[in-house]
């Protein structure tokens, strides 16, 4: 079976954009998946698994984010990914996620 590819795009809106705080939880969340997962700001892509690679975006509130997932779980990690930075609070956002992440079997 071929891994499916989800691709989302998503803007920042976190007053604060995904400064170290939410981009710990992104990293943590996306470490729950199979998939891997890409995040895209301007034509750089990053490891979404990496704190440092997804803080180097430097995405600041408002700025539009693409998220590539590819695996077995894509779905429902991008869906998960998306919800963090699409989420005032990153807090709320990373609880959302995880729930959803314990709900896949990931």
């Amino acid at each position: 079976m071929v891994p499916s590819e989800i691709r989302q795009t998503a803007v920042v809106a976190s007053k604060n954009g995904l400064h170290a705080r939410p981009a710990i939880q992104l990293a943590e969340l996306a470490q729950r998946f199979a998939s891997s997962i890409q995040i895209v700001k301007d034509d750089i892509a990053v490891d979404g698994k990496s704190v440092l690679q997804v803080m180097t975006l430097a995405a600041e509130n408002g700025a539009s984010l693409l998220v590539v997932a590819k695996g077995a779980d894509a779905q429902d990690a991008a869906s998960a990914i998306v919800g963090i930075i699409e989420t005032e609070d990153s807090s709320a956002g990373a609880e959302a996620g995880a729930s959803e992440a314990g709900a896949s079997g990931a």
